[in-house]
C-alpha cells in the first residue's frame, strides 16, 4: 500500500504545509499536484508491465531472468524521464496556458515545477525498483522506504516552505524541492537495500545487461495500455480541476481539500490493486488460471472492507480529524467541503471494488481491452462534468459525482470480461 500510495505521500505533505501558507498557495498545488501526478502515473505504468513479466517469470520459476527485465525497464525509464523533464521545463509554459484563467494559480504552478520537475529521473527509477520488489513478492522493504521518503519530505517541506531552520523561505518552490530532495534519498536508501540484498544475485542484479531493444519493445507493448490507462484516468482529473479552476479561486480550493482527503483514503486500495496485478499474473505462470476471479474478488473484499475502516470516521466527523493536520483560525474550509465528504464516501467505495477488478484484468495481460473500458468510461466522465459545471450548475457535490458513475461503469464492465474467460488466450 505504502510502496504505491509513495507520490500520494508527497502530494499529501506539499498539499498539508501550503494549506497553511495562503489558500492562493494551496489553491495551486491542487492544480499543479495533479499534473505532475499524471507524470509519475507514466513512469508508474511503464513499470507496470515489467512487474507483470517479473511476476510471471517468478511464476514459472525462471528468478534468473529477473535481473534482464529489470534493467531492460530501467533503460526505458531514463529515457522516458528525459522527455518528460524537457517537457515539464520548456513546455508547460503553454500547455497550463490552455487551462488556467488565474494569473496567480499559472505563475505559482510553474514556480513549483521548476524545482520538482529535477524529481522525475529518481522517480521513474524508483518506480522501477518498486516494480521488481513488487514482481518477486517481496514488499517489506518499500514500506521503509516509503516512510524515509515522507519523513524527508515533511522536514524538508516544514524548512523550506516557512523557512525554519536557517533554510529560505520558499513557499511553494520549497514543496517543490523539498520533494525532489526526498525522492533522492529515497533512492540512494533503495539502491544501498539492493546492495546488500542476498537475493539481488539470484535475480542476476550485479550483471548489467545489454540494451534489448526486443524485451524494451515486449515491455512497451504491454505498458503502453497502462500507461494510456493513466493517461486517461488521471489526465481526465486533470481537465476536471482546470474545470472546477473556473468557478474561482475557492472552489479549486475545497476541491484540493477533498483531493487530498481523497489520496490518504484510496491508499489501501491503491496498495491491493499492485497486490492483485502480481498475484494474478503469478498465478497464470502457475497454470492456475481457476484461481483468478476468485482472488480478484477477495482481494476487492479486503480492499473495500479497508478502505471503509478508515473513510467512515474521517467522513462522518471530517473537523476533528482534519484539525490536527488542518487546524487553524479558520476551518470554513473543511465546513464548505463537508458535502463533498459524503459523496467522497460513495466514491470510495466503488473505487475500492473497481481499482481491484482493473488492475486484476490488467494482470491478465490484458491491457488493451482494459484501456479500451478506461478510455469510454473517461470520456462519459468528462462529457458529464463539462455540462455539469457550465450548464447545470449543480454545484461541487454533483461535479464530484461523476467518480461514482465512472467507477460503477469501470466495476461492470471490467467484471463482465473477467468471467467471459476471453483473456485466457494471452501469452506474457
Amino acid at each position: 500500500m505504502l510502496g504505491s500510495a509513495a507520490q500520494n505521500v508527497i502530494a499529501l505533505s506539499d498539499s498539508v504545509f501550503l494549506y497553511h501558507l495562503s489558500e492562493q498557495d494551496f489553491a495551486a498545488i491542487g492544480f499543479v499536484g495533479v499534473f505532475y501526478l499524471v507524470v509519475a502515473a507514466i513512469g508508474y505504468g511503464f513499470s507496470r508491465g515489467g512487474q507483470l513479466l517479473i511476476a510471471r517469470r517468478m511464476g514459472a520459476m525462471e528468478p534468473e531472468q529477473v535481473g534482464r527485465i529489470f534493467y531492460s525497464m530501467v533503460y526505458y525509464e531514463l529515457g522516458l524521464a528525459i522527455v518528460m523533464f524537457l517537457f515539464m521545463q520548456y513546455g508547460c509554459y503553454y500547455f497550463f496556458s490552455l487551462f488556467i484563467d488565474s494569473d496567480i494559480i499559472f505563475y505559482k504552478s510553474l514556480e513549483y515545477l521548476e524545482y520538482r520537475s529535477w524529481g522525475v529521473f529518481f522517480s521513474y527509477i524508483g518506480v522501477a525498483i518498486i516494480a521488481l520488489y513488487t514482481g518477486v513478492a517481496r514488499t517489506s522493504f518499500i514500506v521503509i522506504d516509503t516512510v524515509v521518503l515522507a519523513v524527508v519530505n515533511i522536514a524538508l517541506d516544514y524548512g523550506l516552505v516557512f523557512g525554519h531552520w536557517g533554510l529560505p523561505q520558499m513557499g511553494i518552490a520549497g514543496a517543490g524541492l523539498a520533494s525532489t530532495v526526498a525522492e533522492v534519498v529515497a533512492f540512494v536508501v533503495f539502491g544501498l537495500y539492493i546492495l546488500f540484498d542476498q537475493h539481488a544475485r539470484i535475480y542476476r542484479l550485479f550483471h548489467l545487461p545489454k540494451v534489448d531493444f526486443s524485451l524494451i519493445r515486449k515491455q512497451y507493448k504491454l505498458s503502453f495500455p497502462i500507461v494510456a490507462q493513466a493517461f486517461v484516468g488521471l489526465g481526465s482529473w486533470f481537465v476536471f480541476f482546470g474545470i472546477v479552476e473556473n468557478l474561482g479561486e475557492r472552489e479549486l480550493a475545497i476541491t484540493n481539500l477533498v483531493r487530498m482527503v481523497y489520496l490518504i483514503l484510496s491508499i489501501p486500495c491503491w496498495g491491493f490493486s499492485s497486490g492483485v496485478n502480481t498475484l494474478v499474473s503469478n498465478f497464470i505462470g502457475q497454470q492456475k488460471r481457476q484461481a483468478v476471479v476468485p482472488i480478484i474478488w477477495k482481494t476487492a473484499k479486503l480492499s473495500w472492507i479497508s478502505t471503509m475502516i478508515i473513510a467512515l470516521p474521517v467522513v462522518i466527523f471530517p473537523t476533528y480529524l482534519l484539525y490536527p493536520l488542518l487546524g487553524g483560525e479558520d476551518m470554513s474550509l473543511i465546513t464548505d467541503a463537508q458535502p463533498i465528504f459524503w459523496v467522497l464516501l460513495i466514491i470510495l467505495s466503488s473505487f475500492a471494488v473497481g481499482g481491484v477488478f482493473f488492475n486484476g484484468l490488467v494482470g491478465t495481460g490484458a491491457t488493451y481491452y482494459g484501456l479500451k473500458i478506461q478510455t469510454w468510461c473517461a470520456v462519459f466522465y468528462l462529457a458529464y462534468i463539462y455540462i455539469e459545471v457550465n450548464f447545470t450548475h449543480g454545484g461541487l457535490a454533483w461535479a464530484w459525482a461523476s467518480e461514482i458513475f465512472y467507477w460503477l461503469a469501470m466495476i461492470i464492465l471490467t467484471y463482465r470480461y473477467l468471467v467471459s474467460n476471453r483473456w485466457h488466450g494471452f501469452r506474457l
